[in-house]
């Protein structure tokens, strides 16, 4: 009988409580920055007046400006290309649907190397310009400028605006464009009055992940000497040695990012009004407008442009490099790189796979108040920037260190594999969790009902009903939690252990120490591995 109802206790007391035990440690970097106000001292508040009356306004103007001009620059290229590809009929059309996604599979401060390579005073292009001109000096502007960096960023997050706004249009706005068009109403009043009202919601939500992903940014803002708060909590922790003061950054970027949250999750709702079979087969039923002649041509340049300047250019750039200095590339270290960072990418997209379906399947049985919660704790972690979590991470351990110095909790997060997989989680199992949710949501609950009945329960449910319908879904939220720890510069620069470089912080020590040629190598592993989101991605909008 004892044998009988300890797995079913297990299951139905155990399990829950480990779970939320999980999704605690996930939080619990969050919480550490918000508690370390309470240690806002006399000392911490001479620390705070003095930031500022120095730093703190550069942080929070460069910022400000940063945001608003990549926020303009992705809002306005991510539109326009939407718009392109999915009202209009044009050469090319059915190419760029997919190859628009591809500036994803290029981390900023990639793109950042590249350009600079490329482009600064000695690379090739001013060289040339010089000598063919007979000038001497300076020819073409700095690139590493808060100018150069609105141009990085808003190639290489635009997608995220494209994305959404692509699929707003492509279920709303295709059948109401037609409806108008037989109204009488010409071409541009169509897209003015019809299309962008209703793919606005979406290019906020658009606009808000790309500003999130801006604001977390450290490689790309370190590199262009750009005083971002993500770089002055690094310049704070490390180079001031001030736990405190990089606290009270991190507390004002985790405040921003949390409006951008919001803005994200409130056009998200608002795009789903009217999204219905109807609209859908209207969608279908409504041809794309033919365009030619100039029309034509420019459709053609708004989409090729962006991916030229988002990824074919950047690989050529970094392709030149490459060749010319291959004989003194580092293979034998570059085979131990990449080594570290398959290693530390597979096994946190094991465990934040194995988290997520725990998760999943937890809210699927239960869907009650306390699950729901945890699931959107889980959830938070994504929004959260590297410079925060690391923070938030080492704040508690130091408060631990210093209680009980015997346990040595300070090595094995600082010293092992320990704390860099513990900061992923927190990061990217919110990518898992969405992947699991989307693959739960094409299970029918009815599927459940009649497992139940012929003596299916619990972890058995799991196990021979809904694991064979959700391995695609747990592959794909794998993948992509495995790229993203592959391109993960700030949390791996502070966190991994020691003589275990990976790809992305080899990258960034050899792009500041000005050797970009050998740069060109790990830079060119981390493009090729994040083309492989995007493939499915694309794959997946094809399927549509």
């Amino acid at each position: 009988m004892l044998r009988r109802l300890l797995p079913s206790f297990l299951l139905r007391f155990l399990a829950p409580a480990l779970l939320f035990s999980l999704v605690g440690l996930l939080t619990l970097p969050v919480l550490a920055v918000a508690l370390s106000w309470l240690q806002f001292n006399e000392e911490a508040r001479s620390i705070l007046a003095q930031m500022l009356q120095t730093v703190l306004p550069d942080y929070a103007w460069t910022s400000l400006l940063l945001c608003l001009f990549v926020a303009l620059g992705v809002g306005l290229v991510g539109m326009a290309t939407a718009t392109a590809v999915t009202l209009f009929e044009f050469p090319g059309r059915r190419s760029f649907e997919w190859a628009l996604l591809l500036p994803l599979a290029m981390p900023a401060y990639v793109l950042g190397y590249a350009y600079t390579d490329f482009l600064q005073y000695a690379g090739p292009l001013q060289t040339w310009l010089r000598a063919a001109l007979g000038l001497e000096g300076r020819l073409l502007p700095e690139v590493r400028s808060l100018g150069g960096a609105v141009l990085v960023f808003t190639v290489a997050l635009y997608p995220y605006v494209y994305l959404l706004a692509r699929t707003a249009l492509s279920e709303r706005a295709a059948h109401l464009m037609e409806a108008a068009r037989l109204l009488g109403a010409p071409l541009s009043r169509r897209i003015r009055e019809v299309a962008l009202p209703l793919a606005r919601p979406a290019v906020a939500a658009g606009v808000a992940l790309a500003l999130m992903e801006t604001l977390a940014d450290f490689g790309l803002a370190s590199y262009f000497g750009i005083q971002t708060f993500t770089a002055g909590i690094y310049k704070a922790w490390l180079s001031m040695d001030n736990r405190i003061a990089a606290a009270q950054l991190a507390t004002v970027l985790l405040l921003a990012v949390a409006a951008l949250l919001r803005i994200e999750h409130g056009a998200q709702k608002r795009m789903r009004f009217v999204v219905g079979r109807g609209a859908r087969a209207g969608a279908a039923d409504a041809a794309p407008v033919q365009l030619q002649g100039g029309r034509a041509a420019l459709a053609w340049l708004a989409c090729a442009l962006p991916i030229a300047l988002g990824f074919v250019l950047p690989v050529l750039f970094m392709l030149r490099p490459l060749i010319l200095g291959w004989e003194h590339l580092l293979w034998d270290k570059f085979l131990g790189w990449t080594l570290n960072s398959v290693v530390l990418a597979g096994l946190s997209a094991v465990l934040a796979s194995a988290l997520a379906v725990s998760l999943a399947f937890a809210l699927r049985r239960r869907p009650h108040v306390l699950t729901r919660a945890a699931a959107q704790l889980a959830g938070l972690g994504y929004a959260v920037p590297g410079a925060v979590v690391v923070v938030g991470l080492l704040l508690p351990v130091g408060w631990l260190q210093a209680a009980a110095p015997q346990t040595g909790v300070g090595y094995w997060v600082t010293a092992t594999v320990l704390g860099i997989v513990w900061a992923y989680l927190v990061r990217f199992s919110a990518v898992a969790l969405q992947t699991m949710q989307s693959g739960y949501s094409r299970i029918p609950v009815s599927f459940d009902d009649s497992a139940r009945m012929l003596g299916s329960t619990g972890a058995g449910l799991l196990a021979r009903v809904h694991w064979p319908l959700l391995k695609r879904s747990v592959a794909a939220a794998g993948l992509l939690v495995f790229v993203d720890v592959m391109k993960e510069l700030p949390a791996t620069l502070v966190l991994r252990p020691f003589n275990s470089d990976t790809l992305a912080v080899v990258t960034y020590q050899l792009a500041r120490d000005e050797r970009l040629g050998e740069a060109a190598l790990p830079a060119l592993a981390l493009v090729l591995v994040g083309l492989l989101p995007v493939a499915l991605l694309s794959r997946t909008l094809r399927a549509r």
